[in-house]
């Protein structure tokens, strides 16, 4: 299961955010991303894990708690093609 990861602290690392699901699981890979041209974490990430009732106790255990002085939404990834559209900028 793909797991989305909203309002990281900019300094949290990869692999923070790994030893958080780990207590849940076996993670396949966490990956915090990062803009391409400031390389600054946006703050946000992706966690994999490959055991559906695994992740499914991760997203509820780790949802609105703290991570780094942040406090973080977690949930269940929408697959690019389903997300809604994003508001055009003027």
């Amino acid at each position: 299961m793909n797991i989305f990861v909203a309002k990281l602290n900019y300094d949290t690392q990869d692999d923070t955010l790994l030893a958080a699901f780990e207590e849940f699981g076996t993670v396949d890979s966490a990956k915090i991303i990062y803009d391409k041209f400031t390389d600054r974490s946006k703050g946000f990430g992706f966690v994999e894990m490959p055991n559906e009732a695994e992740a499914n106790a991760a997203i509820r255990a780790l949802n609105e708690t703290e991570i780094d002085g942040r406090t973080i939404v977690v949930k269940v990834a929408e697959p690019k093609g389903e997300r809604s559209e994003r508001r055009e900028r003027y």
